[in-house]
Protein backbone atom coordinates (compact mmCIF):
# COMPACT_ATOMS: atom_id res chain seq x y z
CA UNK A 1 0.00 0.00 0.00
CA UNK A 2 1.31 3.43 -0.98
CA UNK A 3 0.68 6.28 1.41
CA UNK A 4 1.07 9.76 0.02
CA UNK A 5 2.42 12.46 2.25
CA UNK A 6 0.17 15.45 1.63
CA UNK A 7 2.13 17.77 3.92
CA UNK A 8 4.79 18.14 1.22
CA UNK A 9 2.44 18.35 -1.72
CA UNK A 10 3.70 20.24 -4.76
CA UNK A 11 1.87 23.45 -5.63
CA UNK A 12 -0.66 22.97 -8.43
CA UNK A 13 0.59 23.24 -11.98
CA UNK A 14 -0.63 26.09 -14.16
CA UNK A 15 -3.34 24.19 -16.02
CA UNK A 16 -4.58 22.70 -12.74
CA UNK A 17 -4.86 26.25 -11.39
CA UNK A 18 -6.75 27.26 -14.54
CA UNK A 19 -9.22 24.39 -14.06
CA UNK A 20 -9.64 25.15 -10.35
CA UNK A 21 -10.18 28.86 -11.00
CA UNK A 22 -12.65 28.08 -13.78
CA UNK A 23 -14.66 25.91 -11.44
CA UNK A 24 -14.51 28.54 -8.71
CA UNK A 25 -15.81 31.12 -11.22
CA UNK A 26 -18.56 28.68 -12.30
CA UNK A 27 -17.37 28.40 -15.90
CA UNK A 28 -18.96 25.62 -17.89
CA UNK A 29 -16.83 22.54 -18.49
CA UNK A 30 -16.67 23.32 -22.22
CA UNK A 31 -15.44 26.87 -21.47
CA UNK A 32 -12.86 25.52 -19.05
CA UNK A 33 -11.59 23.07 -21.67
CA UNK A 34 -11.49 25.80 -24.32
CA UNK A 35 -9.51 28.09 -22.00
CA UNK A 36 -7.02 25.31 -21.32
CA UNK A 37 -6.55 24.70 -25.06
CA UNK A 38 -6.06 28.42 -25.72
CA UNK A 39 -3.52 28.65 -22.89
CA UNK A 40 -1.63 25.64 -24.24
CA UNK A 41 -1.41 27.34 -27.66
CA UNK A 42 -0.27 30.57 -26.01
CA UNK A 43 2.47 28.73 -24.10
CA UNK A 44 3.58 26.81 -27.20
CA UNK A 45 3.71 30.03 -29.22
CA UNK A 46 6.18 31.36 -26.65
CA UNK A 47 8.37 28.23 -26.74
CA UNK A 48 6.90 26.73 -23.56
CA UNK A 49 7.74 29.71 -21.37
CA UNK A 50 5.58 30.12 -18.30
CA UNK A 51 3.10 32.98 -18.78
CA UNK A 52 4.20 34.62 -15.52
CA UNK A 53 7.55 35.53 -17.09
CA UNK A 54 6.05 36.95 -20.29
CA UNK A 55 5.50 40.66 -20.64
CA UNK A 56 2.98 42.85 -22.42
CA UNK A 57 5.09 42.97 -25.59
CA UNK A 58 4.91 39.19 -25.84
CA UNK A 59 1.16 39.25 -25.24
CA UNK A 60 0.74 41.79 -28.05
CA UNK A 61 2.93 39.61 -30.26
CA UNK A 62 0.64 36.62 -29.69
CA UNK A 63 -2.52 38.62 -30.36
CA UNK A 64 -0.97 40.02 -33.56
CA UNK A 65 0.02 36.50 -34.59
CA UNK A 66 -3.59 35.35 -34.22
CA UNK A 67 -4.79 38.07 -36.58
CA UNK A 68 -1.98 38.06 -39.14
CA UNK A 69 -1.15 34.34 -39.36
CA UNK A 70 -4.44 32.73 -38.46
CA UNK A 71 -6.80 35.39 -39.73
CA UNK A 72 -9.02 35.17 -36.66
CA UNK A 73 -12.16 37.30 -36.55
CA UNK A 74 -12.58 40.33 -34.35
CA UNK A 75 -14.79 38.34 -31.96
CA UNK A 76 -12.19 35.54 -31.69
CA UNK A 77 -9.50 38.14 -31.05
CA UNK A 78 -11.65 39.62 -28.27
CA UNK A 79 -12.20 36.12 -26.85
CA UNK A 80 -8.42 35.58 -26.76
CA UNK A 81 -8.02 38.89 -24.95
CA UNK A 82 -10.66 37.83 -22.39
CA UNK A 83 -8.87 34.52 -21.92
CA UNK A 84 -5.55 36.28 -21.33
CA UNK A 85 -7.25 38.57 -18.81
CA UNK A 86 -8.60 35.49 -17.02
CA UNK A 87 -5.15 33.85 -17.07
CA UNK A 88 -3.22 36.84 -15.79
CA UNK A 89 -5.78 38.49 -13.53
CA UNK A 90 -7.71 35.54 -12.08
CA UNK A 91 -5.22 32.65 -12.21
CA UNK A 92 -1.80 34.29 -11.85
CA UNK A 93 -2.90 37.43 -9.96
CA UNK A 94 -0.85 39.65 -12.28
CA UNK A 95 -2.23 42.99 -13.44
CA UNK A 96 -1.28 44.01 -16.95
CA UNK A 97 -2.53 47.46 -18.01
CA UNK A 98 -2.48 46.48 -21.70
CA UNK A 99 -5.06 43.74 -21.17
CA UNK A 100 -7.16 45.91 -18.86
CA UNK A 101 -7.22 48.72 -21.45
CA UNK A 102 -8.00 46.29 -24.25
CA UNK A 103 -11.11 45.18 -22.40
CA UNK A 104 -12.21 48.74 -21.74
CA UNK A 105 -11.50 48.65 -18.01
Amino acid sequence: MIIQNYTHKQPPKLLEKVAYTGRYRHLSLSTERAYIQWIKRYILYHNKQHPSILNETQIKSYLSYLVSNNGVSKSTHKRALILLFFLYHDVLNITLPYIDRGLGS
